[in-house]
């Protein structure tokens, strides 16, 4: 792992916290695309949802000094070409200088957290569009979870709506990540099923003014081939928590993303806390499936 400062990270926060607005400002940006046109992002907003857990550790994510140091050596690797987070994510990898050069993601609506009896509100808590753009980030993204058996999907639906057309005025990208979702037993499961996927993606498409600034970042399920023939949006695929078998998990990302209108990965938990604990290894071998070897 790399080492990080931690306490020159804190007294920075404490002391002078307009340094981000200055490191922001000032940070080296990078095209949307380059080269093979393909984009590996590192996901990091899970703990802003209270989703602190991967696998069988329920606070697996907890100590934000292992958090940084593991996205420190993530986005160090070659081949990773950015990170999504929430503000305080997003400022203190800032602050340690890991910003450069890199697809910088926003993570808008971090409401609905998990285990909540309001889960299925998943209205905007974290960055707006304005902020996005204030802060000189490439692109925004929300959660779009649909349950349609809950009037309140409806808000959820508006709001974002609203953030799509504020995000084609500012010509921002920004990435939906829809699901069909419903109680069951008290929690909150999202249907992987292709046909959910698919009516997901046909409610999430027709959001906002225009369409022009939409990606999707959708899940891996069975049937992908009938999932992409469902859209023409550009499309990353999401990790998701970590179970199963490694080999499989990649095998499986492998044959999606050499469907037509994908253009890589947004994965967060199962490379940055893989069950062998080497990061470098997850990351890399992601790498070589977005990138090529």
């Amino acid at each position: 792992m790399s080492t990080i400062d931690l306490d020159a990270l804190r007294k920075a926060r404490a002391e002078y916290p307009g340094k981000i607005t200055e490191i922001l400002a000032n940070r080296k940006r990078r095209e949307l695309l380059r080269g093979d046109g393909k984009l590996f992002i590192v996901a990091a907003d899970h703990p802003a949802r209270g989703a602190l857990g991967v696998g069988k550790d329920d606070m697996a994510m907890a100590d934000r000094n292992v958090l940084l140091e593991r996205l420190a050596l993530a986005l160090s690797r070659p081949g990773v070409d950015g990170v999504l987070g929430t503000p305080d994510i997003i400022e203190d990898l800032a602050l340690l200088g890991l910003l450069d050069d890199k697809i910088v993601v926003g993570s808008m609506n971090r409401g609905g957290l998990k285990g909540a009896s309001f889960e299925m509100d998943d209205r905007y808590t974290a960055y707006d569009v304005e902020g996005i753009v204030e802060a000189g980030l490439d692109f925004a993204k929300n959660l779009v979870r649909i349950n349609l058996k809950d009037p309140g999907s409806v808000d959820t639906l508006e709001a974002t709506a609203l953030a799509v057309s504020e995000a084609v005025d500012a010509q921002l990208p920004i990435m939906l990540e829809p699901f069909m979702s419903e109680w069951v037993d008290g929690k909150i499961v999202n249907d992987l099923s292709p046909d959910a996927v698919i009516l997901s993606i046909a409610i999430a498409s027709g959001l906002g003014n225009s369409s022009a600034y939409s990606w999707l970042k959708l899940p891996v399920v069975p049937e992908m081939e009938r999932v992409m023939a469902s859209t023409t949006l550009p499309t990353l695929l999401l990790g998701g928590d970590p179970n199963g078998d490694a080999e499989e998990t990649f095998a499986s990302w492998e044959a999606a993303l050499a469907l037509p209108g994908v253009r890589g990965l947004v994965v967060g938990r199962s490379l940055l806390y893989p069950a062998d604990g080497d990061v470098a290894s997850a990351i890399d071998t992601a790498a070589a499936l977005v990138h090529g070897s």
